[in-house]
């Protein structure tokens, strides 16, 4: 019986990407694999255990509980039990407390799930992969495009950051189901992903089919082509900028003001970065009201930023300080 197509779409980037992790991890040969209980994290934990397995890998299931619907702790047990029963060497659930600290419900839980999964990456000493699809790629990119979040918004998710990897970037959500179901992999719908309060939920049941239905099929292909290629523009510039802040590190306003307008304001971002506020919250309105500071510098005191922080201009540079009391 040959092999059904969306089976092999899953388990090719998932084989490509083992091979290529194997001169990074040497003989431990240790990955761990992300796992909600959905179609697309089942579907890249079985492809992980078929490929893995042949090449002597040891595949740890991971799930992580947020607490955020009721009955997620019997739901966990469950992907724990269905992990195992798939053949995982080790599974691993841990349970979070998802701390809004003044983000969205999605943002919150995602930061608490990914120090998790950082703290598992450090246990194991292994590589994480997840689950996230070309769907997810395009629907990051058309959020990006909607709220004008510029080009690090519009290159989407990275393929690989910090010991994550994605590997089934290039896969639609379809075969991840599909491959599911002619395993006989139960999946999990996760209610949130039919719940039309969240923006992304929107553009998945409604903006991608108006786009497919107005402009053509491909507009998901297309979406996810973009990201690549503004990827490789995105990165030179920060491998640009990262090299241009490490000689403006004390951010001498002629030495900015000397720089290109996207590197200037690149450098700015990574100077706000490195005194501490937080990525998650510095938008791109706080990188241009600092760059006002060079730019349309009309003896204004400061810029507020977050993380408690304050810009100013004084003696021929630019000072990032804190922490200040917000009532004075």
């Amino acid at each position: 019986m040959s092999l059904h197509p969306a089976v092999a779409a899953v388990r090719r980037p998932v084989r490509r990407l083992l091979d290529r992790l194997l001169a990074e991890v040497g003989p431990a040969r240790t990955v761990v694999v992300a796992c909600s209980g959905g179609a697309d994290s089942l579907a890249l934990l079985s492809a992980t255990l078929f490929e893995g397995h042949k090449q002597g890998w040891r595949v740890v299931g991971a799930t992580v509980d947020h607490g955020l619907q009721e009955g997620s702790a019997g739901h966990a047990a469950r992907v724990v039990a269905q992990m195992a029963g798939l053949g995982a060497d080790e599974t691993a659930s841990v349970s979070v407390r998802v701390d809004p600290g003044g983000l969205g419900p999605e943002a919150a839980a995602r930061r608490a799930r990914y120090a998790v999964l950082e703290q598992l990456m450090e246990r194991f000493g292994a590589p994480v992969l997840l689950g996230h699809t070309r769907d997810d790629q395009a629907e990051t990119v058309l959020l990006g495009l909607a709220r004008g979040s510029g080009g690090r918004s519009l290159a989407g998710m990275r393929r690989a950051f910090d010991g994550f990897h994605r590997p089934l970037l290039d896969v639609a959500r379809a075969d991840t189901v599909t491959a599911c179901q002619v395993q006989g992999i139960d999946y999990w719908d996760d209610p949130h992903n039919d719940d039309p309060g969240y923006a992304r939920v929107r553009v998945r049941r409604t903006v991608l089919p108006v786009l497919e239905e107005a402009l053509g099929p491909g507009v998901a292909q297309a979406l996810a082509r973009t990201a690549d290629q503004l990827r490789v523009d995105m990165d030179l510039l920060d491998d640009v900028a990262q090299a241009a802040y490490a000689g403006l590190t004390d951010l001498p306003v002629d030495g900015l003001l000397a720089q290109p307008d996207a590197l200037r304001r690149r450098v700015l971002r990574l100077a706000a970065l490195a005194a501490g506020s937080p990525a998650s919250e510095l938008f791109h309105e706080h990188v241009l009201a600092m760059d006002a500071l060079l730019t349309d510098w009309h003896g204004q005191k400061w810029v507020d930023l977050p993380g408690r922080l304050r810009c100013r201009r004084t003696d021929g540079r630019l000072v990032v300080e804190g922490t200040f009391d917000p009532s004075s």
